[in-house]
């Protein structure tokens, strides 16, 4: 075991705490450095990440594992003075929803410091056992590989890319999904529909994205601002999505042209098709049962 003491940056939050947690859990030492005092039962410093304190330098010093849970400008600031505390050959990893910005002043600083990426594909609140986590490692050895066995010992699915691959990527799974759902929320309240009777008649596709609607709404604004604003894939994303509105659109005149958008569709999802369709009936079974079970009072609206 070469990551015996692990220091958070940002352990306070919700992804921090969660690598805190589960490090810990692993038999190791585990310090936070927040702005907050953390939840856990850690050695903790409250400063600011940008300037730490002696004491926090002193964590960051002997630590075999730095790992920053914070947003991307903040870590990126930080990396070049954090490098130079870190002693030789130990992990620096990060946690960031973009990856190639990280990437490429690492690639300048050119570190005597391990390095990876990790991006958790879910919220922290579900917990890693069966989930995927995206590793980035652009400087490995043998720390790099102990977190990323630690991760899978973890239950968790670790996928490895590259940087650009990954935002490429996450452009695709989260920029284009996120932009659609608030996309649809916005296009709700243009048509000025009685939301509390829509719920009592709504159909399983359309109760689906009115339950990702509100989970998204209610989510941390900071990390779904950091995916809209800072992957350098995100405007091709939404650039796409318009274009496709548009291609629905201009199905929507030909029966014929409708058939073939929906089998491209098709052929689009592959050999993916059944699997994701036995998925979309659970959900919808998930759904149905919900409704059931929930009782929502309608109240009209006034005319």
């Amino acid at each position: 075991m070469s990551l015996r003491h692990c220091v958070v940056i940002g352990g306070a939050g919700a992804v921090g705490s969660l690598f805190a947690d589960l490090l810990q859990t692993s038999g190791r030492q585990v310090s936070v450095i927040d702005h907050i005092k953390p939840t856990g039962n850690f050695p903790f410093e409250i400063c600011d990440a940008a300037n730490l304190t002696i004491d926090a330098r002193e964590m960051v010093r002997t630590a075999d594992m730095v790992l920053l849970a914070l947003p991307e400008r903040v870590a990126i600031e930080m990396v070049p003075s954090l490098c130079t505390q870190m002693r030789a050959n130990a992990l620096l990893a990060h946690t960031l929803s973009v990856q190639s910005r990280m990437s490429n002043a690492i690639e300048t600083l050119q570190p005597a410091v391990e390095v990876v990426g990790l991006n958790p594909m879910f919220a922290p609140s579900l917990g890693v056992l069966g989930r995927s986590v995206a590793a980035i490692v652009q400087r490995g050895g043998p720390n790099s590989d102990e977190l990323l066995d630690l991760l899978s010992s973890w239950g968790g699915k670790v996928i490895r890319v590259t940087a650009e691959e990954h935002d490429r990527l996450v452009a695709a799974m989260q920029v284009l999904t996120h932009t659609t759902v608030l996309a649809f929320g916005a296009a709700l309240r243009e048509l000025g529909v009685d939301l509390a009777l829509v719920s009592t008649l709504a159909p399983p596709p359309h109760a689906t994205l009115l339950a990702i609607l509100a989970r998204i709404s209610s989510g941390t604004a900071e990390v779904y601002w950091d995916i809209q604003s800072a992957n350098p894939y995100a405007p091709a994303a939404r650039s796409a999505l318009f274009n496709a509105v548009n291609q629905v659109v201009s199905a929507t005149s030909s029966e014929t042209e409708f058939v073939a958008l929906l089998d491209t569709n098709r052929q689009l999802l592959g050999a993916e098709l059944e699997v994701y369709q036995s998925i979309c009936a659970k959900v919808f079974d998930q759904c149905r049962q919900t409704s059931a079970d929930t009782s929502i009072p309608h109240t009209p609206s006034p005319l």
